[in-house]
């Protein structure tokens, strides 16, 4: 691995640039079931087409060729292939077993090209970016609307599935945690709550920088599920959070 400045003191001196979408430049690969099976679920017992976060496993030159694109144009920060990369989400395609090497995968993919990248032009940098998704469940809203007090998911299951998914994400190699597309404000801390207690089961591990990204959906600047959040566009903070 390259030795590199800590991306706190670059971002210090000048902006940084991070990619664009995944799951859109997947599509222009024009996959198959097959290319989503792979060797490993050639198998199995139902249809994944569609679990793009899956190809990191069954095509990973697919997703090193995105990532590729991205960094000979010019990206700073390359964002690893998990948006769906929690046991939650992985539950649509009954995956759920898959989730630590699809973290543990991606993050090693993005990072072997990131430092390629790095070697050939040091005094450009790249990093990592450890993506999380939302999922696909909202602890702040229930799905039901003739149960308003119904969750389709707890606080704690949250954790415990962003937990799984951070530990795959930091022993691959990333250089940041993004929780990113955040919708509720909820489900963020959640996702906090889970970085920080993976950090402090594993002293032996550096702390990494926490990164979050949150979905506003109307012009007055409100998320979907907390109408009193008027600010909450983009969040860079240094673990320990306080």
């Amino acid at each position: 691995m390259n030795i590199k400045p800590d991306i706190r003191q670059v971002a210090k001196e000048r902006i940084l640039i991070m990619d664009g979408a995944m799951g859109s430049l997947i599509q222009q690969y024009k996959l198959t079931e097959k290319d989503f099976r792979g060797d490993r679920f050639k198998d199995f017992h139902r249809d994944i087409q569609g679990n793009n976060d899956i190809l990191s496993i069954t095509r990973p030159e697919v997703i090193e060729a995105i990532h590729r694109a991205y960094l000979e144009a010019g990206a700073d920060i390359i964002e690893t292939n998990t948006f769906s990369g929690t046991s939650i989400a992985q539950a649509d395609y009954e995956l759920q077993e898959a989730v630590y090497d699809i973290n543990f995968e991606s993050a090693k993919i993005a990072r072997k090209i990131s430092d390629e990248f790095t070697a050939a032009n040091p005094i450009k940098p790249r990093y990592v970016a450890g993506a999380i998704g939302p999922t696909n469940r909202t602890a702040s809203m229930s799905p039901d609307v003739n149960n308003p007090g119904y969750r389709a998911v707890s606080f704690d299951e949250l954790v415990d599935a962003y937990y799984e998914q951070v530990q795959g994400l930091v022993e691959g190699g990333s250089d940041i945690i993004l929780v990113e597309t955040i919708f509720d404000t909820l489900n963020a801390k959640a996702a906090i709550f889970a970085i920080e207690k993976y950090f402090d089961n594993t002293p032996s591990v550096s702390r990494l920088p926490v990164m979050i990204s949150g979905t506003i959906t109307d012009a007055s600047g409100r998320t979907l599920v907390d109408k009193r959040q008027r600010r909450f566009i983009f969040l860079s903070v240094t673990s320990p959070i306080c």
